[in-house]
């Protein structure tokens, strides 16, 4: 029975489609309404903070409302916020502290619904039949794949309806991922462990992190990697396609391309990852993805050559958020799964305001050269817990007792 399992996938495309949408939609439209950039700057903090706030302090009730409860709840609620803003603004009004706080609130209620899809995946996969291995690749797949698709469609619906109009289309993949969920995906019993009150069961998932060493590993090379990449992606790419490539339309061949090499990793890895050793193939894959496309920039390679290695670096890509989904999986107990998948995302998230600052600092004082070889520096040394920690040697047992 392999139709919840698809129909959970076509909601989580719809739902991340509908996010991409948010994301240039919003700056686009406070620009329009204010025309200033620091006001801008400010609608996007209010669109990136509370992703932290809801992944760390609402994974507790994801757990005790069920992952489809409020994957259903939390995708009506931003539905009907981003509906309210573009509603507002063409009848009665929109004042700019009124679309702050439902920007703040649109993000702080979808971040639940993200962590009890993702939390769900392997129940459906279950009662599909599918390995965990090609489930956790389609997840990261259709994830990819829709956000690759939603940023070039933002843009050319922004030209054709204009940013508030595009916000009503925003606000209908919201609730249409909803009726999906509600409509596709059967109740799932699970086990429900012990609670001793919303406190508790957020100390629980965080004790429970603390003392997986395997998970705790994982997690902290995300949180530095994200910190870069957040660095790379918003100031080290623009400065580069400005004034190395002279070009701004190398910015977005850069990063179309990473995605574009992204996906195919991932259906690659989905088609022949539970064949291949998972913890060699995690740290090679952590290795490329992000050590060659930033030394490439750092050492003035011709603008072709720099396109061609950021697609295998996307390619190496694909493989990790998936190997991270089957780690995740096999380690968390069900009952607990939402609240430490959602410190890990809080986690992840938490670094990324630096990345941009630490980047930007770093060139006015050393330059964009110095800067990107720093970068790839640390990147070398955060790649390397794999091949040298004993605790990631437990990806080979896994492994072994799966054949």
């Amino acid at each position: 029975m392999r139709r919840p399992f698809i129909t959970l996938m076509a909601a989580n495309a719809l739902s991340v489609t509908g996010s991409m949408l948010s994301i240039l939609a919003i700056p686009w439209f406070v620009l329009e309404i204010t025309g200033s950039a620091v006001l801008t700057g400010v609608a996007s903090f209010a669109t990136t903070f509370p992703i932290v706030i809801s992944a760390a302090f609402g994974s507790a009730l994801v757990d005790r409302l069920g992952f489809r409860v409020t994957s259903v709840l939390s995708d009506l609620a931003s539905g009907l916020i981003v509906l309210a803003v573009p509603a507002l603004y063409l009848t009665t009004g929109l004042s700019y502290p009124l679309l702050l706080l439902l920007l703040f609130v649109r993000w702080l209620a979808a971040t639940p619904g993200e962590t009890a899809r993702k939390a769900m995946l392997p129940d459906l996969a279950g009662i599909a039949g599918v390995r965990i291995e090609r489930a956790t690749a389609a997840y990261d797949g259709v994830y990819r794949g829709a956000a690759m698709v939603g940023a070039p469609l933002a843009g050319v619906l922004i030209l054709w309806l204009g940013p508030s109009l595009l916000l009503l289309v925003d606000g209908v993949t919201f609730l249409l991922s909803a009726l999906f969920i509600a409509v596709g995906v059967p109740r799932v019993r699970r086990q429900r462990g012990e609670s001793g009150g919303y406190v508790s069961d957020l100390r629980a998932g965080l004790t429970f992190l603390r003392h997986d060493r395997l998970q705790l590993s994982a997690t902290a090379m995300i949180v530095v990697v994200n910190l870069l990449d957040t660095g790379v992606t918003q100031v080290l790419l623009v400065l580069y396609a400005r004034d190395v490539a002279g070009d701004p339309r190398a910015f977005g061949l850069l990063t179309g391309v990473l995605g574009a090499g992204a996906v195919a990793g991932t259906i690659v890895y989905g088609t022949a990852g539970d064949r291949l050793p998972m913890r060699l193939t995690y740290g090679l894959c952590f290795l490329m993805a992000g050590v060659p496309r930033v030394l490439v920039l750092a050492v003035g390679a011709p603008f072709p050559a720099v396109l061609a290695v950021t697609a295998v670096s996307g390619f190496a890509a694909g493989a990790i958020n998936p190997i991270l989904g089957i780690l995740q999986y096999d380690r968390i107990p069900a009952p607990m799964r939402a609240r430490v998948i959602g410190t890990m995302t809080a986690a992840a998230y938490a670094g990324m305001p630096v990345g941009g600052l630490l980047a930007g600092s770093l060139t006015t004082l050393t330059g964009l050269d110095a800067t990107l070889l720093a970068f790839t520096c640390v990147y070398v040394v955060i790649s390397v817990p794999p091949f040298v920690c004993r605790t990631w040697r437990e990806l080979d047992r896994r492994q072994a007792a799966r054949m």
